[in-house]
C-alpha cells in the first residue's frame, strides 16, 4: 500500500520544477483569455478609430478608382501607383493592427508573465507517434477541449441569435431604410452584437482560467518519491549531511578537548556541568570559556584536567550560570566578575602552595576553596526561565 502511494502523484510541484517546466516553455496558457483579450480591443479600436480609419480607406478607394491615361497603359507607373495605395491602407490600418498584437501579447503574460525560450520550438520526435497521438485524442484533455468547444459555440451563437431575434424588426427595417441613414442602424446593430458576444466571452475566459491554472499544477504534480529524490539532490542526502555533521562535531570537541590542558580552573556542578576557565595574565579582556560539557563530556573534562594537575572547584550555582549563558571562546559575563575572582584567587593561592610546598608557607593551612560566591539569581538556570536541559549532544555540537 505504501509503494501504491508513493507512486501517486500528490504532492505539490517543488519550485524547482517549476522553474525547470517555465524554462522549457511550459506555462499555464489560456487561449479563452487571449480570445476575449483581442476581441476587446478590436471593439475598442473600433470605437475610437473607426471613423478614422474608414475615412482614409474611403478616400484611398475614391483615389484609386481614378485612374489616369498614363497609368492605364504603362506597367511601371501602375505597379508603383499599386504600391503606394497598398501602403496608405497599411498606414491607415496600422494602430488597429498594433493594438491587436499588444492585446495577443498581453493576455498570455496575465497568466505566467514574460517568457521567451527557444525550447518550445525544438522539435519532440515522440509527438510523431500514432499511438501517442491517439492517446491524446481519446485522453481526458480531449474531451474537455471538446466540451469546452461545444460549450463556447453554443454561448457565442446563442448571444448572436438573441440579439438577432431582439431585434428581428430593426434588421428587416434596413432593406426599405436609406443608404446612410441603414449603415448607421445597422452599425448600432453590429455594436450590440459585439457586446453581447463579448460579455458571453467573460463568462467563458472567467471560467477557463482557473481551470488552466489548476491543470498545469495538476500535471506538474510529483510523487513522494520524485519528491525526495530532489530534495537529495537539491539540498544533499540528509544521511550525508548528518555524518558530516556528526564529523564535524566529532572535530569541535577534540579540539576543545585539545584545550583542557591549559585551563585555569574547572568549575563544575558536580555531576551534570563541568566548565574550563582561562585567564591569560597581562593581556586585556576577562577570563574566557575554553570548554565547557554536560553529564558524560562533563565527566571527561574533569578526568582530563585530573591528568593534568587542574584545580576543580565544585560550585553549583556558577558552573550552571557559565554553561547556560557563554559559549566556547566567549569572556565570563559581567554578572559573574567578582564570582570568577574569587575562584581565581582561590586557584592562585592554591597554585603557590602547590609550588612552595607545606614547609616553605611556615606550616600554613592549604587554602580553602570558597564556601559561598556571588551569582546573581538571574544567572543561575534554576532560578531562571531561560534554561535550556542539558544533554550530552547538545553539549557536543555546542
Amino acid at each position: 500500500m505504501s509503494e501504491e502511494s508513493d507512486l501517486e502523484k500528490t504532492e505539490p510541484a517543488s519550485p524547482r520544477k517549476l522553474e525547470k517546466s517555465r524554462e522549457e516553455g511550459q506555462v499555464p496558457r489560456s487561449p479563452e483569455l487571449s480570445t476575449f483579450a483581442t476581441l476587446i480591443a478590436a471593439g475598442a479600436a473600433m470605437w475610437f478609430m473607426g471613423g478614422h480609419i474608414a475615412g482614409q480607406l474611403a478616400g484611398l478607394i475614391k483615389d484609386g478608382m481614378k485612374v489616369s491615361r498614363d497609368v492605364g497603359f504603362d506597367a511601371g507607373l501602375l505597379s508603383e501607383r499599386l504600391l503606394g495605395q497598398s501602403i496608405h491602407a497599411l498606414l491607415a490600418l496600422a494602430p488597429f493592427l498594433v493594438l491587436m498584437l499588444l492585446a495577443a501579447l498581453a493576455a498570455p503574460m496575465l497568466l505566467s508573465g514574460w517568457l521567451f525560450t527557444w525550447n518550445a520550438l525544438i522539435p519532440k520526435f515522440s509527438r510523431l507517434n500514432p499511438a501517442s497521438g491517439l492517446g491524446r485524442m481519446f485522453s481526458m484533455h480531449s474531451l474537455v477541449e471538446l466540451s469546452k468547444a461545444l460549450l463556447k459555440a453554443a454561448l457565442i451563437g446563442g448571444a448572436g441569435v438573441w440579439t438577432i431575434w431582439h431585434h428581428k424588426e430593426a434588421v428587416l427595417s434596413l432593406i426599405a431604410a436609406p443608404v446612410a441613414a441603414g449603415i448607421g442602424h445597422m452599425g448600432e446593430l453590429v455594436a450590440m452584437s459585439f457586446l453581447a458576444v463579448a460579455g458571453t466571452m467573460i463568462l467563458i475566459a472567467a471560467a477557463d482560467v482557473p481551470y488552466k491554472l489548476w491543470d498545469h499544477h495538476r500535471k506538474l504534480r510529483m510523487t513522494k518519491e520524485e519528491a525526495r529524490q530532489e530534495a537529495k539532490e537539491t539540498e544533499g542526502n540528509p544521511q550525508v549531511k548528518g555524518r558530516i555533521r556528526a564529523q564535524q562535531r566529532e572535530i569541535a570537541r577534540r579540539r576543545m578537548m585539545a584545550e583542557i590542558p591549559k585551563a585555569d580552573v574547572i568549575v563544575t556542578n558536580p555531576t551534570h556541568y563541568s566548565v574550563a576557565l582561562k585567564y591569560e595574565d597581562g593581556k586585556k579582556g576577562a577570563p574566557r570559556v575554553i570548554a565547557k560539557g554536560a553529564h558524560l563530556l562533563a565527566l571527561r573534562i574533569r578526568e582530563i584536567a585530573a591528568e593534568h594537575d587542574i584545580p576543580v572547584l565544585e560550585a553549583p550555582p556558577l558552573a550552571r550560570a557559565l554553561y547556560t549563558h557563554t559559549e566556547l571562546g566567549d569572556e565570563i559575563p559581567h554578572a559573574l566578575y567578582n564570582a570568577v575572582a574569587e575562584v581565581l584567587a582561590y586557584v592562585y593561592q592554591l597554585r603557590r602552595y602547590r609550588e612552595y610546598g607545606p614547609n616553605a608557607m611556615a606550616g600554613r593551612k592549604a587554602p580553602v576553596p570558597p564556601a559561598t560566591l556571588a551569582v546573581p539569581a538571574d544567572m543561575d538556570p534554576l532560578n531562571s526561565s531561560s534554561s535550556a536541559s542539558p544533554t550530552e549532544t547538545d553539549s557536543e555540537a555546542r
